[in-house]
């Protein structure tokens, strides 16, 4: 499978060009779009929650900028995964033709996906990131592990949208479901809010929540400059490798099943 991938990467990164350059054909703003609608986010929950979760951030009630650099962590990162899972569980869907008329390893498509949303991540990120260096709250220190926040979340996210897009092919009700589940997983994780206004009682729940891991270790990173809990990553690793199985499985199940469904 990983052979496949690579011999046809030239054909990945012709399509992830083409998505890249399609979303954005016709609009005088370009590739900027994919700045200013999660900015657009931000600026509103940070004009609507701001004074009012600022006192919450421990430790961080003196810092000037802490809850936007809080939001952005959360809300861009969300994004990323939002938008991979989405991509992967309609890739197949969305590429029905282009299945029953090219001959290729139907894998790529998900990775097409994932590095289509990845592109745009980079875009919307790259500007936070020089946002930070410009206001010395860059995380020199602890930043490198960032990347492996972000292969956990990748791995996760793209496994998920791997196993759902195939059940999506038989079962469309999949990728309807899907958009109302990210709405309430969205606000079941501290994206938004810290995890410190939420009940004690109710905080148990948070371990349960992938998400909450990933969004807690970015959160680490740059609003507080320390070292995520690995213990949460590992145990959102191992989830995602044992989804990586089952995904895989029913993916070589029902490949030479999909096109005739389509």
């Amino acid at each position: 499978m990983f052979a496949n991938i690579w011999q046809y990467r030239q054909f990945i990164y012709s399509c992830v060009k083409r998505d890249f350059q399609l979303r954005y054909t016709g609009s005088m703003l370009g590739a900027l779009w994919a700045v200013f609608q999660p900015l657009a986010m931000i600026l509103v929950y940070t004009l609507v929650f701001s004074e009012i979760m600022k006192s919450k951030l421990q430790g961080m009630e003196m810092m000037q900028f802490a809850y936007s650099i809080y939001l952005c962590s959360g809300v861009l990162t969300w994004g990323l995964f939002a938008e991979t899972l989405n991509g992967c569980v309609n890739v197949f869907l969305a590429n029905g033709n282009l299945m029953k008329k090219v001959s290729f390893p139907r894998i790529c498509l998900p990775v097409i996906a994932m590095l289509s949303a990845l592109s745009n991540f980079v875009v919307g990120f790259g500007l936070f990131l020089a946002f930070l260096l410009l206001v010395g709250q860059f995380p020199w220190t602890v930043g490198i592990f960032f990347f492996l926040v972000l292969a956990i979340q990748t791995l996760f996210s793209v496994t998920l949208g791997i196993g759902l897009g195939v059940l999506n092919v038989f079962f469309r009700d999949v990728g309807q479901m899907l958009g109302v589940a990210l709405q309430f997983w969205f606000w079941f994780t501290p994206v938004v809010y810290p995890a410190v206004i939420v009940p004690e009682s109710l905080r148990g729940f948070f371990v349960i929540n992938p998400m909450y891991h990933i969004v807690s270790a970015y959160q680490s990173i740059f609003v507080y400059h320390r070292c995520p809990e690995l213990e949460g990553l590992g145990a959102v690793l191992v989830l995602g490798l044992v989804i990586g199985v089952w995904a895989l499985r029913i993916y070589r199940k029902h490949v030479g099943e999909m096109v005739d469904e389509l």
